[in-house]
């Protein structure tokens, strides 16, 4: 019934514009969950770029290529568009986590790859980050409310518990290691780099955006999550 539903608002929402946007819209109006991806899509960019004061809904639906009747249908408001964006960004590097299968690494290894990849995932999605920014400006308001984020972290902060807990077995690691704490390094030295690559370029003089200094960022992070941890 909600599929049905969803359609039925998405060919009267398109009977609202113009020939160009029913055209366009023609398989969405089939695909409801295609249509929602789009909004979200569109939205990441424009929260990203512009902040939550800052993004217009119309520009919003404009890229997704809909009309706002269809974003209110799907996500209710703006913020509630806003909050399903902060959830589906970290459901993302959540879930590309997991493949990780730090359970059946080596200790060392296992943290070396999570370094490793919480630092590529930063520089390969720079919306991420500016999401993480503008809500941070917001003092988590939004963040707040959601129900799914606190369980998707849970998974890691608990996986990453369970590769302490080996690496300490096995004398590798030093006792009650903090995992948050450990995560935090890691999320801290890549966060901070890249939010201020710009001006510690020009301070310092140094290209720190180009490929060298990040791939030797990137092995920095390991080196140093690793001396924090080791027994």
């Amino acid at each position: 019934m909600a599929v049905k539903a969803g359609q039925a608002i998405e060919k009267s929402a398109q009977a609202d514009t113009g020939g160009g946007v029913r055209a366009r819209s023609k398989k969405s109006s089939r695909n409801p969950q295609r249509t929602q991806e789009a909004i979200l899509e569109a939205a990441t960019e424009e929260f990203a770029a512009h902040g939550f004061g800052g993004a217009r809904v119309d520009a919003i639906a404009a890229r997704a290529q809909t009309n706002k009747r269809m974003l209110y249908h799907y996500f209710g408001d703006k913020e509630g568009l806003y909050l399903a964006v902060l959830e589906a960004t970290y459901a993302t590097i959540r879930n590309a986590e997991k493949q990780l299968d730090l359970a059946h690494r080596h200790p060392e290894e296992g943290m070396r790859e999570l370094a490793l990849f919480t630092w590529r995932h930063f520089l390969a999605h720079p919306e991420f980050l500016s999401l993480l920014a503008t809500e941070n400006l917001h003092q988590a308001h939004y963040l707040q409310r959601s129900e799914k984020v606190s369980v998707m972290h849970s998974h890691l902060i608990d996986e990453l518990a369970e590769v302490l807990r080996r690496g300490e077995a096995s004398g590798i690691f030093k006792p009650a290691i903090d995992p948050i704490s450990v995560y935090l390094t890691i999320a801290a030295l890549g966060f901070f780099y890249l939010s201020n690559r710009h001006t510690l370029s020009t301070i310092f003089a140094r290209k720190l955006s180009s490929s060298e200094a990040l791939n030797a960022w990137g092995e920095h992070i390991v080196d140093v999550t690793l001396a924090s941890i080791r027994a």
